[in-house]
């Protein structure tokens, strides 16, 4: 069965800086061409917040965190990370990992999804 496992989540003060990893595995986790992050906070919606295509040649990001964060892959570890620089505590939320073969659903409805990691920015 294919699996995405996020790590890297934690507690850290507003201003610093944070690397989130997820990793795939199962029979199809090289299938996916895509991967991304989402996250959802208490009380919101689950939002889009970045996604990355197989060579790492197409970037995608939400307007609330381009700038700061940085989505990187290393397909030999079937590995996606999300660099999380000068955090707010408006970033507060449960991380997700995700992929999905099809750019056309990579930022709404991917097709795997991980457990979710939580990172908590105090002030």
């Amino acid at each position: 069965q294919v699996q995405l496992v996020e790590s890297g989540g934690g507690t850290v003060q507003a201003g610093t800086s944070l690397r989130l990893s997820c990793a795939a595995s199962g029979q199809t986790s090289r299938s996916f061409y895509y991967m991304g992050w989402f996250r959802q906070a208490p009380g919101k919606e689950r939002e889009f917040v970045a996604a990355i295509s197989y060579m790492g040649a197409g970037t995608y990001y939400a307007d609330f965190v381009k700038g700061r964060f940085a989505i990187s892959r290393d397909n030999a570890k079937d590995t996606v990370y999300l660099q999380m620089n000068r955090l707010e505590p408006e970033d507060t939320a449960i991380y997700f990992c995700a992929g999905d073969s099809l750019r056309s659903r990579i930022r709404g409805s991917p097709r795997y999804w991980g457990q979710g990691t939580q990172i908590t920015v105090s002030s």
